[in-house]
Protein backbone atom coordinates (compact mmCIF):
# COMPACT_ATOMS: atom_id res chain seq x y z
CA UNK A 1 0.00 0.00 0.00
CA UNK A 2 1.24 3.33 -0.53
CA UNK A 3 0.69 6.45 1.39
CA UNK A 4 -2.26 7.65 -0.53
CA UNK A 5 -3.90 4.49 -0.35
CA UNK A 6 -3.23 4.36 3.46
CA UNK A 7 -4.89 8.10 3.81
CA UNK A 8 -7.81 7.14 2.14
CA UNK A 9 -8.56 4.23 4.04
CA UNK A 10 -8.18 5.80 7.32
CA UNK A 11 -10.41 8.47 6.12
CA UNK A 12 -12.85 5.57 4.81
CA UNK A 13 -13.18 4.51 8.64
CA UNK A 14 -13.71 7.34 9.89
CA UNK A 15 -16.26 8.34 7.78
CA UNK A 16 -17.88 5.05 8.63
CA UNK A 17 -19.79 3.96 11.39
CA UNK A 18 -18.17 1.45 13.60
CA UNK A 19 -15.66 2.33 16.44
CA UNK A 20 -11.72 1.42 15.63
CA UNK A 21 -9.29 0.54 18.46
CA UNK A 22 -5.46 1.19 16.81
CA UNK A 23 -3.10 -0.87 17.82
CA UNK A 24 -0.10 0.77 19.56
CA UNK A 25 3.26 0.46 17.80
CA UNK A 26 6.37 2.06 18.02
CA UNK A 27 9.22 0.15 15.78
CA UNK A 28 8.51 -1.81 12.44
CA UNK A 29 8.76 -5.04 14.01
CA UNK A 30 5.63 -3.91 16.43
CA UNK A 31 3.71 -2.57 12.72
CA UNK A 32 4.28 -6.01 11.38
CA UNK A 33 3.02 -7.55 14.13
CA UNK A 34 0.08 -5.40 14.04
CA UNK A 35 -0.91 -6.11 10.51
CA UNK A 36 -0.55 -9.56 10.74
CA UNK A 37 -3.20 -9.51 13.38
CA UNK A 38 -5.30 -7.99 10.87
CA UNK A 39 -5.07 -4.53 12.66
CA UNK A 40 -5.61 -1.68 9.95
CA UNK A 41 -5.04 1.47 11.80
CA UNK A 42 -1.99 2.16 13.85
CA UNK A 43 -1.24 4.54 16.62
CA UNK A 44 2.35 6.04 17.69
CA UNK A 45 2.16 8.43 20.83
CA UNK A 46 4.49 10.80 21.68
CA UNK A 47 5.04 9.43 25.22
CA UNK A 48 5.67 6.42 23.52
CA UNK A 49 8.10 7.84 21.06
CA UNK A 50 10.11 9.63 23.93
CA UNK A 51 10.76 6.49 25.14
CA UNK A 52 11.83 4.45 22.23
CA UNK A 53 13.83 7.19 20.75
CA UNK A 54 15.45 9.03 23.72
CA UNK A 55 14.97 6.71 26.79
CA UNK A 56 13.21 10.01 28.18
CA UNK A 57 9.63 10.44 30.05
CA UNK A 58 6.69 12.42 27.95
CA UNK A 59 8.48 15.84 28.40
CA UNK A 60 9.09 17.08 24.81
CA UNK A 61 12.32 16.24 24.69
CA UNK A 62 12.11 14.50 21.27
CA UNK A 63 12.88 16.43 18.29
CA UNK A 64 10.69 16.70 15.38
CA UNK A 65 13.40 15.48 13.10
CA UNK A 66 14.06 12.40 15.54
CA UNK A 67 9.81 11.46 15.44
CA UNK A 68 9.81 11.83 11.94
CA UNK A 69 12.60 9.45 11.74
CA UNK A 70 11.13 6.44 13.83
CA UNK A 71 7.46 7.30 11.38
CA UNK A 72 9.61 6.76 8.12
CA UNK A 73 10.93 3.30 9.63
CA UNK A 74 7.35 2.43 10.45
CA UNK A 75 5.40 3.12 7.81
CA UNK A 76 7.61 1.62 5.35
CA UNK A 77 7.32 -1.52 7.12
CA UNK A 78 3.87 -2.08 7.06
CA UNK A 79 0.41 -1.35 5.69
CA UNK A 80 -0.80 0.15 8.76
CA UNK A 81 -2.58 3.29 8.16
CA UNK A 82 -0.60 5.57 11.12
CA UNK A 83 -1.91 8.00 13.33
CA UNK A 84 0.13 9.85 15.34
CA UNK A 85 0.50 12.14 18.78
CA UNK A 86 2.35 15.45 17.34
CA UNK A 87 1.82 16.76 20.70
CA UNK A 88 1.68 20.91 20.34
CA UNK A 89 3.76 20.75 16.34
CA UNK A 90 6.98 21.41 18.48
CA UNK A 91 6.23 25.22 18.84
CA UNK A 92 4.36 27.95 17.61
CA UNK A 93 2.10 28.10 14.47
CA UNK A 94 4.58 27.72 12.12
CA UNK A 95 6.44 25.36 13.60
CA UNK A 96 2.71 23.77 13.10
CA UNK A 97 3.33 24.20 9.32
CA UNK A 98 7.09 22.20 9.48
CA UNK A 99 5.84 19.22 11.84
CA UNK A 100 3.04 18.58 9.05
CA UNK A 101 5.30 18.98 6.21
CA UNK A 102 7.69 16.53 7.79
CA UNK A 103 4.91 13.90 9.15
CA UNK A 104 3.31 13.84 5.88
CA UNK A 105 6.56 13.06 4.03
CA UNK A 106 7.69 10.60 6.78
CA UNK A 107 3.94 9.00 5.49
CA UNK A 108 1.26 9.37 8.09
CA UNK A 109 -2.09 8.77 7.55
CA UNK A 110 -3.08 10.98 10.32
CA UNK A 111 -2.13 13.32 12.86
CA UNK A 112 -3.07 15.56 15.99
CA UNK A 113 -2.18 18.73 17.20
CA UNK A 114 -3.22 19.71 20.40
CA UNK A 115 -3.69 22.90 22.18
CA UNK A 116 -1.91 22.38 25.43
CA UNK A 117 0.93 25.01 26.86
CA UNK A 118 4.47 22.92 25.68
CA UNK A 119 7.09 22.51 26.95
CA UNK A 120 6.59 23.03 30.59
CA UNK A 121 7.99 26.80 31.13
CA UNK A 122 10.59 28.21 33.64
CA UNK A 123 8.84 28.60 36.92
CA UNK A 124 5.37 27.06 36.29
CA UNK A 125 3.80 25.67 38.83
CA UNK A 126 2.32 21.57 38.54
CA UNK A 127 0.22 21.01 36.19
CA UNK A 128 -1.19 21.85 32.81
CA UNK A 129 -2.01 24.99 30.85
CA UNK A 130 -4.11 25.93 28.14
CA UNK A 131 -3.04 27.67 25.10
CA UNK A 132 -5.97 30.62 24.37
CA UNK A 133 -8.27 29.23 22.36
CA UNK A 134 -6.94 31.53 19.63
CA UNK A 135 -3.82 30.16 19.29
CA UNK A 136 -4.83 27.00 19.21
CA UNK A 137 -7.34 27.83 16.48
CA UNK A 138 -4.19 29.85 14.45
CA UNK A 139 -2.45 26.19 15.29
CA UNK A 140 -5.16 24.54 13.27
CA UNK A 141 -5.01 26.39 10.40
CA UNK A 142 -1.37 26.74 10.10
CA UNK A 143 -1.83 22.71 10.30
CA UNK A 144 -4.18 22.58 7.30
CA UNK A 145 -2.72 25.22 5.23
CA UNK A 146 0.56 23.07 5.35
CA UNK A 147 -0.13 19.91 4.10
CA UNK A 148 0.10 19.06 0.61
CA UNK A 149 -2.13 15.44 0.36
CA UNK A 150 -5.32 16.32 1.06
CA UNK A 151 -5.71 12.97 2.06
CA UNK A 152 -3.79 13.42 5.17
CA UNK A 153 -6.17 13.32 8.24
CA UNK A 154 -5.63 16.50 10.72
CA UNK A 155 -7.59 16.23 14.23
CA UNK A 156 -7.37 19.29 16.62
CA UNK A 157 -6.85 17.90 19.84
CA UNK A 158 -7.57 19.14 23.32
CA UNK A 159 -7.19 18.17 27.47
CA UNK A 160 -9.86 21.47 27.90
CA UNK A 161 -12.50 18.88 29.31
CA UNK A 162 -9.97 17.91 32.30
CA UNK A 163 -7.95 21.50 32.31
CA UNK A 164 -10.93 23.54 32.45
CA UNK A 165 -14.77 21.91 31.94
CA UNK A 166 -17.08 20.49 29.90
CA UNK A 167 -18.09 24.53 28.83
CA UNK A 168 -14.44 25.13 27.56
CA UNK A 169 -14.21 21.30 25.93
CA UNK A 170 -17.24 21.78 23.61
CA UNK A 171 -16.20 26.19 23.52
CA UNK A 172 -12.81 24.40 21.44
CA UNK A 173 -14.02 22.13 20.09
CA UNK A 174 -16.39 23.77 18.22
CA UNK A 175 -13.98 26.03 17.46
CA UNK A 176 -11.57 23.57 15.59
CA UNK A 177 -14.55 22.42 14.31
CA UNK A 178 -14.97 26.07 12.55
CA UNK A 179 -11.32 26.24 11.65
CA UNK A 180 -11.76 23.12 9.22
CA UNK A 181 -9.57 20.35 10.98
CA UNK A 182 -11.00 16.67 9.89
CA UNK A 183 -11.87 15.52 13.67
CA UNK A 184 -11.40 16.27 16.97
CA UNK A 185 -9.58 14.31 19.92
CA UNK A 186 -10.07 14.59 23.17
CA UNK A 187 -9.03 13.12 26.44
CA UNK A 188 -11.02 13.15 29.81
CA UNK A 189 -14.14 11.77 28.63
CA UNK A 190 -14.97 9.43 31.06
CA UNK A 191 -18.54 8.30 30.70
CA UNK A 192 -21.85 8.04 28.32
CA UNK A 193 -22.73 11.56 29.44
CA UNK A 194 -20.27 13.74 28.91
CA UNK A 195 -19.65 11.79 25.46
CA UNK A 196 -22.64 12.83 24.28
CA UNK A 197 -22.70 16.37 25.28
CA UNK A 198 -19.54 16.83 23.25
CA UNK A 199 -21.52 15.24 20.47
CA UNK A 200 -23.45 17.66 20.46
CA UNK A 201 -21.34 19.95 19.93
CA UNK A 202 -19.47 19.15 16.43
CA UNK A 203 -20.78 16.94 13.92
CA UNK A 204 -16.71 15.81 13.06
CA UNK A 205 -15.54 12.56 13.82
CA UNK A 206 -14.38 11.78 17.55
CA UNK A 207 -10.51 10.29 19.07
CA UNK A 208 -11.12 9.58 22.08
CA UNK A 209 -7.80 9.18 24.77
CA UNK A 210 -7.65 6.23 27.14
CA UNK A 211 -10.49 6.29 29.95
CA UNK A 212 -12.27 3.76 31.90
CA UNK A 213 -15.05 4.63 28.90
CA UNK A 214 -12.82 3.31 26.27
CA UNK A 215 -10.98 0.55 27.88
CA UNK A 216 -14.51 -1.10 28.75
CA UNK A 217 -14.82 -2.72 25.28
CA UNK A 218 -18.87 -3.38 25.77
CA UNK A 219 -19.04 0.67 25.49
CA UNK A 220 -17.83 -0.24 21.93
CA UNK A 221 -21.56 -0.11 19.90
CA UNK A 222 -22.25 3.51 22.33
CA UNK A 223 -19.16 5.03 21.34
CA UNK A 224 -19.75 4.31 17.58
CA UNK A 225 -23.16 5.71 17.94
CA UNK A 226 -22.03 8.91 19.73
CA UNK A 227 -19.53 9.49 16.75
CA UNK A 228 -16.39 7.90 17.82
CA UNK A 229 -14.32 6.29 15.15
CA UNK A 230 -11.13 6.09 17.23
CA UNK A 231 -10.49 5.13 20.68
CA UNK A 232 -7.27 4.13 22.62
CA UNK A 233 -7.02 1.34 24.65
CA UNK A 234 -3.50 2.66 25.97
CA UNK A 235 0.09 1.59 24.95
CA UNK A 236 0.17 -1.58 27.08
CA UNK A 237 2.68 -3.44 24.32
CA UNK A 238 5.21 -1.39 23.91
CA UNK A 239 5.61 -0.91 27.92
CA UNK A 240 5.15 -5.08 27.91
CA UNK A 241 7.96 -5.08 25.85
CA UNK A 242 10.86 -3.64 28.13
CA UNK A 243 9.22 -5.72 31.04
CA UNK A 244 10.37 -8.87 29.05
CA UNK A 245 13.43 -7.54 28.14
CA UNK A 246 14.58 -6.70 31.48
CA UNK A 247 13.53 -9.73 33.24
CA UNK A 248 14.83 -11.50 30.54
CA UNK A 249 18.64 -9.39 31.17
CA UNK A 250 17.99 -9.68 35.09
CA UNK A 251 17.71 -14.08 34.78
CA UNK A 252 21.05 -13.92 32.87
CA UNK A 253 23.23 -11.16 35.04
CA UNK A 254 21.78 -13.36 37.73
CA UNK A 255 23.20 -16.35 36.29
CA UNK A 256 20.64 -17.95 34.73
CA UNK A 257 20.73 -20.57 31.76
CA UNK A 258 19.41 -19.28 28.80
CA UNK A 259 17.50 -22.26 28.16
CA UNK A 260 15.35 -21.43 30.73
CA UNK A 261 14.32 -18.42 28.88
CA UNK A 262 13.06 -20.70 25.70
CA UNK A 263 9.03 -19.96 26.56
CA UNK A 264 9.84 -16.40 26.75
CA UNK A 265 11.13 -15.79 23.10
CA UNK A 266 9.58 -15.27 19.57
CA UNK A 267 9.27 -18.91 17.85
CA UNK A 268 11.10 -19.07 14.82
CA UNK A 269 7.80 -18.37 12.71
CA UNK A 270 7.14 -15.42 14.56
CA UNK A 271 10.60 -14.01 13.98
CA UNK A 272 10.43 -15.20 10.02
CA UNK A 273 7.01 -12.85 9.97
CA UNK A 274 8.32 -9.45 11.25
CA UNK A 275 11.71 -9.64 10.12
CA UNK A 276 9.58 -10.65 6.40
CA UNK A 277 12.58 -13.38 6.31
CA UNK A 278 9.90 -15.16 3.48
CA UNK A 279 10.34 -12.16 1.27
CA UNK A 280 14.47 -12.17 1.94
CA UNK A 281 14.91 -15.57 1.05
CA UNK A 282 12.67 -15.23 -2.27
CA UNK A 283 14.72 -12.19 -3.30
CA UNK A 284 17.94 -13.67 -2.24
CA UNK A 285 17.01 -16.04 -4.60
CA UNK A 286 15.80 -13.90 -7.66
CA UNK A 287 18.78 -11.22 -7.62
CA UNK A 288 21.68 -12.66 -5.73
CA UNK A 289 21.36 -15.79 -7.78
Amino acid sequence: MNNQEKRQRFRDLMAGGQCTYPASVYDPLSARMADGLGQRVGMLAGSVASAVVVGAPDLVVLTLTEFADLIRRITRSSDLSLIVDADHGYGNALSVMRTVEELETAGVAALTIEDTLLPEPFRKQAGQELLPVEEGIGKMKAALAARKDPGLFILGRTSALNLAGMEEALRRAKAYTEAGVDGIFLTGVNNLQQLQAVREGTSLPLFLGTSALTTDLANRPALAENGVRLALLGHQPFWASVKAAYQAMKHLAEGGAPDALQGQVASRELTDMVTRNGDYTRWRKEFLG
